[in-house]
């Protein structure tokens, strides 16, 4: 099952290495992984994307809770919780291919943040699987490049994650 999971740790060197190392000495795979200071400058918040049972995901936790660095780990798909990824993707435009972009990154909610003589930069946020849905509406000729952030997430409500 596909699990997001926060970590809050120092904003040191070496942090997020140690978070990494911990995956792969027991071959854990990290699917996507972004990682930036939270409101309090002292602490950076990771976010990261990994699949595994319920027991593989329970000894990720406690492992990860074990580094020193690591002030808080949350499982986020244990609650209610909103979930999006930022992609961009350059395609090749040209000629009566341009309005038929335009039309499906409108369809789509995104933009087109970038035009050139015979490109243009979409950029489209969402879940997963509305990225996956643009991506598959898209001739494969059309396609030049794909840019992913991987999923954040943050649970709903008005109490912050890290204050329970």
């Amino acid at each position: 099952m596909r699990h997001i999971i926060s970590v809050w740790l120092e904003n040191a060197a070496g942090a997020l290495a140690r978070v990494a190392t911990l995956f792969a000495a027991r071959g854990y795979n990290i699917e996507s992984l972004t990682v930036a200071p939270t409101e309090d400058p002292t602490l950076s918040r990771i976010t990261l994307v990994t699949r595994g049972s319920d027991h593989v995901i329970e000894q990720i936790i406690k492992q990860l809770n074990k580094l020193v660095d690591v002030t808080r780990v949350v499982d986020l798909t244990e609650g209610v919780h909103i979930e999006r990824e930022l992609m961009m993707v350059k395609v090749r435009a040209e000629g009566t291919m341009r309005a038929e972009l335009k039309r499906l990154t409108d369809i789509f909610r995104g933009r087109i943040i970038d035009i050139g003589h015979t490109h243009y930069v979409i950029e489209v946020t969402g879940d997963s699987a509305k990225l996956n849905a643009f991506i598959e509406t898209l001739d494969d000729n059309t396609i030049l490049e794909t840019v992913r952030s991987g999923a954040l997430g943050v649970a709903r409500g008005r109490k912050p994650v890290a204050s329970s």
